[in-house]
């Protein structure tokens, strides 16, 4: 059946190439007439496109010719001509699928394609980088082409002015980093005037190094955050009793999901410690808010490896990229325990104000495409999630690096030494060596290795981020050693050095197997571009972090049936079957945390969508009164319902109260006569009957400028005062949902139920107050 599945996915992207191939051969016909344009002959076209697509055709009516005019304007811009292949790229960017181009393979300039075409279409055309690096240069380079062309180029980074964004936005093309965009889009629905807002509709947007974007950051959701006071002496006492902890018996660490439970045991000694009864009460809610948060300071994040301390801060690592992740913190007082941990000085707490998943982002973006050098191993999740196909693109040149096959030892220290062994031999003939780790540690521990074996390393990791692009360059010349994070520098072409070629190329040694095949095919994609020669080759071990996460039990039985030679390099062939298998396992679970974690976010999504929708609408002035005269009738409505509970007996019904919060609503209200009746039916006449009353008075004002710009404020007030405490409760909720599962609940039902139940009681409590703040307007303009 697999291999049946396999034949049709192969036959279906053969079709689609060979469509391609025939619109590539009406593309170069095209090219000995667009040669003989001039440049304003040349700039002229765009103008020609824009009125064929006013007049009813499609992008895809005025493709060949477009490609054609861009590829001729590269030439001309920037000295480079599409290759074949590159078109395709552009055909499948187009219709919204993501192309994998191997590492060499121009995919900077395949964007230039379809962002052009589509700019077309005045809606505008984002084009998301992975750094502010890349973003920069691609806007200058490709930018270029398209400015030749006649169309405007923007460009989005940090720390810009909102009148340099709305620029950047309204540009036919906007250049950026895709959390920016996110960021943007958070901060746009946080505004107090319509004319702060940056952004416009959605339309279309090309993701560079797709897979990094849109599967290895999206567990980390985009949040906007606030300062709130955090008690430093509770974070120091707290990082200080977890620390007395003992593992297996006060807490569980499951480093498979690197999650933290207390158990029972723990949970008496923190009670026994604070002088508490029971610390799930509600009273102590802030408190296991810190004890949690310590906890997983202490286990859940390793020093060099999740954060680094530099001059008295903690400063994120990117785990991908071993870059730092400037003016990023950790929110909900888990930055903070870290650095209650490190006996640093505790910074302000981060309160979110606006979050959303990186998932929920660009999946509002109507067309969304991308391109990187690997993203079949996750075909399924992006065709799952985004709706995109992967279509594997034909190399410009056939590939002649060499994949060797992996060397596993019993130890890491024979894992190192064997590393170092081939690293002296290779650099002795002057073969460039690029060595991939996965963290800062290891590349340090590498680089100790190296040194006692006489050799010189270039280190890339963190914390020489700014020599990181130049040093990843460089790293095919000759005679040089580069020790880097796997992902540090991506994006950046490694062109050989003199003589390279001859050598055998670069020579990509990998010292640990990642957690996803695709980051692996990253590194091994760094050597060999555009049919240079080059080798790749992996030393692992069975003591490797994947290994010990994913397969520690197995490990156990493996290691005692390990046969090994003198320099501890494992012989039995099944081990490389043990590799695959838990690197595939480890794929599975990192896809179920994104998935739970998406889940989770839709929840949420819903939620959100709703409370922007009516915050645009309050911002822009659209029914507002409307709206207020809406809210008043739920609010009574709920208000009834809720006193008169048709479940219970009618002498509990608290009448005299329902009448004291509908007063608070209508004044003036006639409704004594209330408290003596024991039917819903005749108290709802009888309030709608005043009610109806109200609102012949409150329409007299459904246009006075005072009372509308009054309500305005205060609605834009109110609702970002009630969606801040619901984020709150929301996160809260999710923090203590996962252990649903052990009282077999299922968590996501739960958390969706519950999540509802919060989200219906900040809205009855939002109806509430914008219904009183009605009443007291009313009464301040009416002088009574």
């Amino acid at each position: 059946m697999q291999g049946f599945l396999k034949k049709l996915i192969g036959d279906k992207q053969d079709k689609k190439l060979s469509s391609f191939y025939k619109r590539v051969k009406q593309i170069n016909e095209l090219e000995p007439i667009i040669e003989k344009l001039t440049d304003e002959e040349l700039r002229a076209k765009t103008v020609y496109f824009k009125e064929q697509l006013e007049n009813g055709k499609t992008v895809f009516d005025i493709q060949n010719e477009a490609f054609a005019v861009v590829r001729e304007a590269a030439k001309r811009v920037v000295g480079m001509r599409h290759f074949d292949v590159q078109l395709i790229g552009g055909m499948v960017l187009t219709e919204g699928s993501i192309a994998e181009m191997p590492t060499g393979e121009g995919k900077t300039l395949v964007a230039s394609l379809p962002s052009y075409l589509r700019a077309l279409e005045g809606k505008g055309v984002h084009v998301i980088t992975v750094n502010d690096y890349l973003a920069s240069r691609d806007r200058e380079l490709i930018g270029g082409i398209h400015e030749f062309l006649g169309l405007t180029v923007g460009l989005n980074v940090p720390m810009m002015e909102p009148h340099e964004k709305q620029a950047a936005y309204q540009a036919d093309i906007t250049y950026g980093v895709g959390n920016e965009f996110g960021f943007d889009h958070l901060r746009d629905h946080m505004v107090y005037d319509p004319n702060q807002r940056v952004q416009r509709p959605y339309h279309y947007a090309i993701i560079d190094e797709v897979d990094s974007v849109l599967v290895d950051e999206a567990k980390t959701p985009l949040i906007i955050a606030g300062k709130t006071g955090v008690s430093n002496e509770l974070s120091y006492l707290c990082a200080r009793v977890i620390k007395s902890l003992v593992q297996d018996e006060d807490f569980i660490h499951d480093i498979e999901t690197n999650t933290v439970n207390y158990t029972e045991e723990g949970i008496a000694k923190i009670e026994e410690g604070f002088g508490i009864d029971n610390l799930y009460d509600l009273e102590h809610q802030t408190l296991y808010h810190y004890v949690i948060q310590a906890l997983r300071a202490r286990m859940m994040f390793t020093r060099d490896v999740d954060y680094i301390v530099k001059e008295g801060k903690v400063l994120l690592v990117d785990s991908f990229t071993g870059r730092t992740m400037e003016g990023r913190s950790l929110s909900n007082g888990l930055h903070q325990a870290i650095e209650a941990k490190e006996g640093l000085e505790v910074t302000e707490e981060n309160k979110t104000q606006a979050s959303i998943t990186i998932q929920n982002y660009f999946r509002l973006y109507p067309t969304l495409s991308g391109m990187t050098g690997t993203a079949k191993t996750e075909e399924k999740e992006f065709q799952q999630i985004y709706g995109m196909d992967v279509i594997q693109i034909p190399t410009n040149r056939p590939i002649a690096r060499k994949d060797m096959p992996d060397r596993v030892y019993d130890t890491i220290d024979h894992k190192y030494t064997a590393v170092a062994k081939k690293a002296k031999e290779l650099h002795d003939k002057g073969q460039p060596i690029l060595i991939g780790t996965t963290s800062i540690r290891q590349s340090e521990k590498v680089a100790e290795y190296l040194e006692n074996a006489g050799l010189k390393a270039e280190v890339l990791n963190a914390k020489t981020v700014e020599q990181e692009v130049q040093l990843i360059s460089l790293a095919g010349q000759k005679g040089r050693i580069t020790v880097a994070t796997n992902m540090a520098g991506r994006g950046t072409d490694i062109m050989l050095g003199d003589g390279v070629a001859e050598l055998g190329g670069l020579y990509v040694i990998g010292t640990e197997r990642h957690e996803s095949r695709r980051i692996d095919n990253q590194l091994k994609g760094r050597s060999g571009r555009q049919g240079d020669p080059g080798c790749t080759e992996f030393f692992i071990s069975v003591e490797d972090d994947l290994i010990r996460r994913y397969a520690a039990q197995e490990r156990e039985k493996i290691v005692k049936k390990l046969k090994t030679d003198s320099d501890g390099r494992v012989l039995n062939d099944h081990i490389y079957e043990f590799f695959n298998r838990t690197q595939r396992i480890c794929e599975g679970a990192n896809f179920s945390i994104r998935e739970y974690n998406i889940k989770l976010d839709d929840v949420l999504n819903l939620q959100r969508g709703t409370i922007y929708d009516l915050r645009t609408r309050i911002l822009e002035s659209r029914d507002l009164y409307e709206l207020v005269k809406s809210s008043l009738e739920s609010y009574v409505k709920s208000e009834i319902d809720l006193v008169c509970n048709e479940e219970e007996i009618t002498e509990k019904w608290n009448l005299p109260l329902l009448v004291q919060h509908l007063l608070e609503v209508i004044p003036h209200a006639d409704l004594a006569v209330i408290t003596d009746m024991s039917e819903k039916d005749r108290i709802a006449e009888t309030v709608n009957g005043q009610l109806a009353e109200y609102l012949v008075q409150l329409d007299q004002y459904q246009d006075n400028p005072q009372f509308i710009g009054s309500m305005q404020r205060y609605l834009l007030s109110v609702l970002d005062h009630h969606w801040l405490n619901h984020l709150d409760n929301m996160e809260r909720l999710k923090e203590g949902i996962g252990l649903r599962s052990y009282g077999q609940e299922d968590p996501m039902r739960q958390y969706s139920r519950e999540g509802l139940e919060l989200f219906t009681d900040m809205f009855y409590t939002l109806e509430r107050d914008v219904s009183r703040q009605t009443a007291a307007i009313i009464q301040a303009l009416t002088g009574q």
